[in-house]
């Protein structure tokens, strides 16, 4: 088996493998799932083959039984300037051997990534996703657990709405990342964000970090008490897909149910069902919703691997001279 740079003369073969991993999922899992897993950066976001993206692919007896593919965070950027990389996909032919080769790809996207500078790889998959031990036997750790809720007809418990709610504007970015540090786990923000230049660059400036819906109508809110205590943003879908809700709130009563209200209220008149997606130390915010309508779909493993140690500058320090 070998594993390299994918061509052009493979993009027909990747997008083929593509296809057929949509049909074989879209199978196993309820509409609601599917469509989320194509929305979120999970392994199902295909993108063109460019400067932007790494694809490589394993060929045995000269046909392609594999690919894997990552791209800067935020997803386009530049891979000259990337430090972060997220995994996009990896997939292998049902007849392969397919833990050898996932393992292969892994192994080679990692050493290319190194190369290239980067210093983390992060990939986001669902709970029992078969390439999951791929992953795991090549250094990637869990570091948090994502879940997403979901309703077909969230329903506002009340209008009271928490006291300090804005508008979001120009300069709030650093507050938000000031809360983003107080509402997350230290081991957690040490590897995503460990800085506000990090954050911002991790992230886009959305702190969420999901496929943004094109054409959406969004509505992004504060709770302002001196400190920024909480962030809604609310994105009014336009197509097929369901309406989506973004939180983060310190865990103090009563502002996580008042938060959730607020942004149901964002979304009044909306046909549409609604999901969310949170992170496992936000159990506030996940009740609240729950409280309102909305129920599990699915949870997804955030992984990590670290590329390059960080090893700490030894110290200077005077040595005794004898003779």
């Amino acid at each position: 088996m070998k594993v390299r740079a994918a061509g052009l003369l493979d993009l027909a073969r990747i997008e083929e493998m593509h296809r057929s991993a949509d049909v074989r999922l879209s199978e196993a899992e309820p509409p609601a799932a599917r469509l989320w897993s194509l929305l979120s950066s999970t392994l199902s976001a295909l993108l063109p083959l460019s400067q932007e993206t790494l694809i490589y692919v394993a060929e045995e007896d000269g046909k392609v039984v594999g690919f894997i593919q990552a791209s800067g965070q935020p997803l386009g950027l530049d891979l000259r300037g990337a430090r972060v990389l997220q995994v996009l996909n990896l997939q292998v032919e049902d007849e392969a051997e397919s833990d050898e080769v996932a393992a292969a790809l892994v192994e080679h996207l990692s050493n290319q990534a190194l190369e290239k500078g980067a210093l983390r790889l992060f990939v986001r998959l669902p709970e029992r996703d078969p390439l999951l031990p791929a992953f795991r036997l090549r250094g990637f750790r869990q570091y948090a657990t994502e879940v997403v809720v979901y309703a077909d007809k969230p329903v506002m418990r009340s209008e009271q709405f928490p006291d300090g709610i804005r508008p979001v504007k120009r300069g709030d970015n650093r507050l938000l990342y000031q809360l983003y540090r107080k509402v997350t786990p230290q081991g957690v923000s040490q590897l995503e964000a460990p800085t506000y230049r990090e954050w911002r660059a991790l992230h886009g400036g959305e702190w969420s970090g999901r496929l943004a819906a094109r054409g959406s109508d969004k509505h992004e809110s504060v709770v302002d008490r001196v400190e920024v205590v909480g962030w809604v943003k609310a994105e009014r879908s336009t197509g097929a897909r369901p309406d989506t809700l973004n939180f983060m709130a310190l865990p103090e009563g009563p502002l996580p149910g008042e938060l959730a209200d607020f942004g149901l209220s964002l979304l009044k008149g909306s046909e549409a069902p609604a999901w969310s997606s949170l992170r496992h130390y936000d159990s506030h915010m996940i009740d609240a919703l729950r409280g309102r309508g909305f129920s599990m779909l699915l949870t997804q493993l955030l992984l990590v691997k670290e590329l390059a140690v960080r090893a700490p500058v030894r110290e200077k320090g005077l040595v005794p001279s004898f003779g």
